[in-house]
């Protein structure tokens, strides 16, 4: 696993330099719906984790946010790939953006990997061998009290009542956190509890490529996952809470208002 660990860090790292380098220089953008875009260098970005995956493991399966792929469950191990989380703001020039790669076998997340190329930091983990930020050892912060927290979340692409119950969410958790982000990549939100800068995330209307490679970096990080009725997480229901495990059963209390 610690090699294999290795070979994605490093394709991490270059499908974010390309980012980097193209950043401010989009050819193309396309709308999946009113809010949610794809420019070209997403598609780019995946064209290079898919041709560097696929010549050291030829055999493996694939699901991406923009090639699709399989959502069954099987024995046979696969990339679940977001190329580039944080489109809209990349597309904007917002410098919050990653690459997000996990390899999941039988259901399970045994490897993630998040790259954010502005800020030069990688985070990877892998199942029992903790989480690691540019080599450094990363563990979640000790805050017991909601009250002291630093909370983040991501609103939903869709309107409705999905919105309408993120934003009373967002309220309620206003009221009684230090303070709530929304900086636009589930990716790196997950690995900020995971270092210590967020002791807890929430989001909704979600798919299965946003959150397992910064999930199990939460994890091996001590931290915890589960939905928002506080049962195990899983990366293709649309639920998460993440939390540093201290203020985990507050942030479910104040989510079950809205349920």
């Amino acid at each position: 696993m610690k090699q294999t660990l290795e070979i994605v860090k490093k394709i991490a790292i270059e499908a974010g330099h390309f980012q980097l380098k193209r950043l401010g220089h989009i050819k193309s953008i396309s709308y999946k719906g009113r809010m949610n875009l794809v420019t070209d260098v997403d598609k780019a970005s995946e064209d290079i984790i898919f041709r560097r995956l696929s010549r050291h493991f030829p055999d493996y399966k694939v699901l991406s946010e923009e090639a699709g792929g399989s959502y069954r469950i099987s024995s046979q191990p696969k990339w679940v790939i977001d190329p580039l989380d944080g489109t809209t703001n990349y597309a904007h020039g917002f410098p919050v953006f990653s690459v997000s790669i996990a390899l999941e076998k039988s259901g399970s997340i045994v490897l993630g990997v998040v790259y954010d190329p502005t800020r030069n930091e990688l985070f990877s983990a892998a199942k029992d061998m903790g989480a690691f930020c540019n080599n450094k050892r990363i563990k979640v912060s000790s805050v017991k009290l909601i009250e002291k927290s630093l909370l983040a979340t991501g609103f939903p692409y869709k309107f409705g009542k999905d919105m309408q119950r993120n934003v009373e969410n967002f309220k309620n958790f206003m009221m009684r956190a230090q303070a709530v982000r929304r900086a636009g990549s589930a990716a790196l939100d997950l690995c900020y509890v995971a270092y210590g800068r967020f002791e807890g995330f929430w989001e909704q209307d979600l798919h299965a490529w946003d959150t397992p490679a910064g999930a199990i970096i939460v994890k091996e990080a001590g931290g915890v996952l589960s939905n928002f009725k506080g049962e195990p997480f899983n990366h293709y229901k649309k639920e998460i809470v993440a939390s540093n495990s201290r203020i985990h059963s507050a942030m479910l209390k104040i989510l079950s208002k809205t349920a």
